[in-house]
């Protein structure tokens, strides 16, 4: 017959202190892995995403508007 190993209050505590320290280190030695961009890439990259943001928008607007006067032309 197998017993159950019980834990005691005071042990959770300390195990669950002991989670949370390597937690936080492993957190931060994560970050110090991380590179990060200089502001000139940062900058270029972000005007790149606002203009296909905006580039692949007026597409889908010029789609839509096609597809509404073509089924104004059918139905309306």
């Amino acid at each position: 017959m197998n017993k159950k190993e019980v834990v005691k209050p005071e042990e959770e505590n300390v195990q669950a202190g002991d989670q949370m320290a390597s937690l936080l280190k492993d957190t931060k030695d994560e970050f110090a892995k991380i590179v990060w961009p200089s502001r000139q890439q940062l900058i270029s990259e972000s005007i790149a995403v606002i203009l296909m943001v905006t580039l692949v928008a007026t597409i889908i607007y010029l789609v839509d508007n096609f597809f509404s006067w073509g089924a104004s032309r059918i139905f309306g």
